[in-house]
């Protein structure tokens, strides 16, 4: 059997898989310690000391409560034990309810909320209903609140949605209603603990050895990059992989709307977004941060994600003595990248010919890594672009690696066995860089 059929084809090393059931029903019976809950909410709002406690004290005392009460006639349950008692009654006060179970499980990658009573998941490429739910948009609005608060940012009537970053690196979006019309709405995105390497990604298949060998000599180089792709096609992980090439005398800073790059480097300053407070002031958005950046001495500007007008601040810097920074944006195609890339400078409010734009990216943008995720939830690289310069109105780009199209076979579609390989195209910019002009 050959190591392409073996291995698992995806870049954040989850195996697709066709089980379309997940064996993750409600462990315990939620009606069944409501009585136990309720009780143990009663007395915590009772006791004049409870506000003033730290979070470590509040859980000693609510884990005592629980305890006590469980030691009482009119609250024996049978059937469950006292752990599954307790750990439920834990996430429900002090955790994330439901959802906590759900973060701690490192088989799942993406849970999805819509509304109290339906929460999915996705678990190795394939999203499933859960059994379980919430009791009311009430508690889950709770839940939701928890979080938020957790993260030092807010969500209510007057800003009824969020972005924000969990303790454990996840990404959270909440929708409130009116805005959510069926109940609030939660998505959240987990990252892998395991940080994959160049090698790994090539092993896996989602890279191909000569593509991974002009990547890191791409970033050596000081190439810029834009990782373009559509949700969940993994392009904060291939960023996260591009980073490990960097110098580690460098001085790197990255600028995120929230922050989910991970980059082991010794000399870097991670950069986040403020949303405007209560009275609507104090917002400091993605092209602040990328102004200011320019102030830091940076060897490079990493950008988690382009989304808008700080296109153009973004592409100034790579023209302006910052080569080697690196970015995302969502595009299903490197043609359909530069064309988001010109209506976000459009974004921006300045009165430039779309010539003038076009010179802007075609001078700035060195190469175009496109990812993509199959039905199976796979995540690869699909095709690597040089940009090679402007031939009148149009950016001329050449295809340096590609896959062959899939459907030869549902084997093959399964296993990506279609590899990345060389067009035979040099790629000129690191031809250029590495000659010394």
């Amino acid at each position: 059997m050959s190591l392409a059929t073996r291995l698992p084809k995806t870049i954040d090393e989850r195996p697709a898989r066709s089980v379309a059931t997940p064996q993750r029903t409600q462990r315990v019976d939620h009606s069944a310690i409501r009585p136990v809950l309720d009780e143990v909410r009663r007395r915590l709002s009772e006791s004049a000391t409870t506000a003033s406690l730290t979070d470590a004290a509040l859980r000693v005392r609510v884990e005592i409560e629980i305890a006590e009460v469980l030691t009482e006639p009119e609250f024996q349950i049978t059937g469950i034990s006292r752990e599954e008692i307790r750990s439920n009654i834990i996430n429900e006060i002090l955790g994330f309810g439901l959802l906590q179970d759900l973060l701690d499980d490192n088989e799942i990658s993406e849970i999805m909320v819509n509304g109290a009573n339906n929460v999915f998941i996705e678990s190795h490429g394939v999203v499933t209903k859960l059994e379980r739910t919430f009791d009311s948009d009430e508690q889950l609005i709770a839940v939701i609140n928890r979080m938020v608060r957790s993260t030092g940012r807010r969500v209510d009537q007057t800003s009824p949605m969020v972005d924000a970053r969990l303790p454990d690196g996840s990404r959270l979006n909440a929708v409130l209603p009116p805005l959510a019309v069926d109940g609030p709405s939660v998505t959240i995105r987990k990252f892998t603990a395991n940080h994959l390497t160049v090698d790994r990604l090539v092993e896996l298949g989602s890279l191909g050895p000569e593509s991974a060998e002009l990547l890191q000599m791409a970033v050596k180089y000081r190439l810029n990059i834009l990782v373009s792709g559509g949700t969940g096609t993994g392009k904060t992980t291939l960023l996260n992989v591009l980073s490990s090439f960097i110098g580690r005398g460098e001085r790197v800073i990255t600028v995120e709307d929230a922050v989910e790059l991970s980059l082991d480097l010794p000399n870097m300053i991670r950069l986040e977004t403020r949303p405007a407070n209560i009275e609507g002031v104090g917002q400091v958005s993605i092209r602040d941060l990328v102004r200011n950046a320019l102030r830091m001495r940076p060897d490079r500007i990493v950008v988690g994600e382009v989304r808008g007008a700080e296109a153009l601040d973004m592409l100034q810097a790579m023209n302006t003595g910052h080569e080697g920074s690196l970015s995302t944006l969502h595009a299903n195609t490197p043609r359909d990248a530069l064309s988001r890339l010109e209506t976000m400078v459009l974004l921006g409010g300045v009165e430039l010919p779309l010539k003038a734009i076009r010179e802007q990216i075609a001078s700035a943008i060195d190469l175009i890594v496109q990812v993509s995720r199959d039905a199976n939830g796979s995540r690869f690289v699909s095709s690597i672009s040089e940009i090679t310069g402007l031939e009148g109105d149009v950016i001329s780009t050449a295809e340096l690696f590609h896959r062959r199209s899939f459907g030869e076979s549902s084997a093959e579609r399964s296993n990506l066995a279609t590899p990345l390989v060389s067009t035979g195209i040099v790629c000129q910019s690191l031809r250029r860089m590495q000659d010394g002009y």
